[in-house]
């Protein structure tokens, strides 16, 4: 017994170097820093950068990306401690951003890569009134990674043709990505400026940074202030001369805000991105939120610009109390009147045991019942203009202002209107962090 305790580790330091390693590893670098100044022991375990650093690398994203690959596994001059800072501050641009402001693209979706981190456009697949589908196009829009000297290397693919292959970098466009907080980032074109080397006088390309957050601010700033205000002139000359800068380049500075909570939870079951079929037959982008008083609003992503796709909302509700099971038969018969925009699904038990007309074949339409035993609970809801403008609610909303929510066993859920005859069933854009039902893009 005296020789087992005499063999026993007394401390910390006695331990071997691996399984310190491996402890350390748990920890973050504020914590590092603060135990390397204990000891010269720990100072120098510490600093042990292809060990240390390289452990706490592997064990917060070895499961998501190639740790070795993004330092090349060769070269000295990339640290696993510059590699950590990296992409500790990078793991914020993973899930989905939205443009701000009009146009294309509207949508990117952030995920780890082997050795870098990629965003691609998301849209709703092309389909027709024949072959309406759940799938979702992915086209390559944005790539970011490290040099072998550890410098950021950003390239952007305007068209969304390539796989961002080494070989073909110069047809994309180099790119500044700046983070304005956690939830808005900027993605400018690098500017290229031409001049003379002052040691052998032969021409030089210089690639300059994008503006920096201060920059950004103060030309947000100054398109705001009054042109009559003293140093107009100067302003508008400046603005003239950076219009002139700006006019070589490919891509113009866009705006990207980032959608939190994009996932349900136990709390907030309708919480996040869906997708489902419009009456229209056309795939759409659904995003539902829950405000700090228990209300839910759900929007459609992705809209064409018109007056009321910025901010009315599909269904909206300030009541989150759900209907629980045995529901009265008003539920019953107001579920079971009306049809699912859904696609077909082939060997499915419900098209046997509810065949339906040749026209809803056509239409991609299914039909099922409440008492099938598939609706957990039922939620009250409302339109949206007659909440946002309620004048026009007569003219550009004639369907009734209230409506469901069937929230189903499998956790997704189905709404629809009370003066409509079917019901929108929604479906994950998302699982385990990948977008399910992916159709490669078509892009050329």
């Amino acid at each position: 017994m005296a020789n087992n305790e005499k063999d026993a580790c007394s401390s910390f330091t006695d331990f071997p170097e691996d399984i310190q390693v491996c402890i350390l590893s748990f920890l973050g670098p504020p914590e590092i820093a603060t135990l390397a100044c204990t000891s010269k022991r720990m100072g120098s375990l510490c600093a042990t950068d292809s060990k240390l650093w390289f452990s706490m690398c592997e064990r917060r994203w070895g499961s998501y990306t190639r740790i070795t690959q993004w330092a090349q596994g060769k070269n000295p001059t990339l640290s696993f401690k510059h590699l950590y800072n990296t992409l500790h501050r990078w793991e914020n641009l993973l899930g989905f951003w939205r443009r701000s402001g009009t146009g294309i693209p509207s949508l990117l979706f952030f995920e780890w890569g082997p050795s870098f981190i990629s965003a691609s456009r998301v849209s709703p697949s092309a389909s027709d009134s024949n072959s309406v589908t759940y799938g979702v196009t992915k086209t390559p829009f944005l790539w970011m990674s490290l040099s072998e000297e550890g410098h950021v290397v950003t390239y952007l693919d305007p068209d969304g043709r390539s796989d961002f292959k080494p070989e073909i970098r110069s047809e994309l466009v180099a790119v500044d990505v700046s983070f304005m907080g956690k939830t808005h980032l900027v993605v400018e074109e690098k500017r290229v400026r031409g001049g003379a080397c002052h040691d052998c006088g032969d021409d030089v390309v210089v690639v300059e940074s994008g503006s920096p957050p201060e920059k950004l601010m103060a030309e947000i700033y100054q398109h705001f202030a009054n042109p009559r205000s003293p140093g107009s002139d100067r302003s508008r000359r400046q603005r003239r001369r950076e219009k002139e800068r700006l006019a070589g380049r490919k891509w113009e500075p866009q705006h990207f805000v980032k959608i939190v909570n994009c996932s349900p939870t136990p709390a907030r079951p309708l919480q996040g991105l869906w997708k489902g079929i419009c009456g229209d037959m056309s795939l759409a982008f659904y995003l539902v939120g829950y405000d700090d008083i228990g209300g839910i609003a759900c929007r459609r992503i992705g809209d064409p610009p018109d007056r009321f796709s910025g901010h009315a909302p599909v269904f909206w509700t300030s009541n989150a109390t759900f209907l629980e099971s045995p529901f009265s038969p008003e539920e019953e018969s107001l579920y079971d009147s009306r049809v699912h925009l859904r696609p077909l699904q082939p060997g499915n038990e419900v098209l046997e045991q509810f065949p339906f007309s040749d026209s809803e074949v056509v239409n991609q339409i299914q039909q099922f019942q409440l008492s099938d035993n598939v609706v957990d609970r039922i939620l009250h809801i409302s339109s949206s203009y007659d909440l946002v403008v309620p004048d026009l609610a007569g003219t550009l909303n004639p369907r009734s202002a209230e409506g469901r929510i069937w929230q189903y066993r499998n956790g997704t859920f189905g709404f629809g209107f009370l003066s409509d005859n079917f019901v929108i069933d929604m479906k994950h854009i998302v699982h385990n962090g990948c977008i399910v039902d992916t159709v490669n893009s078509s892009a050329n």
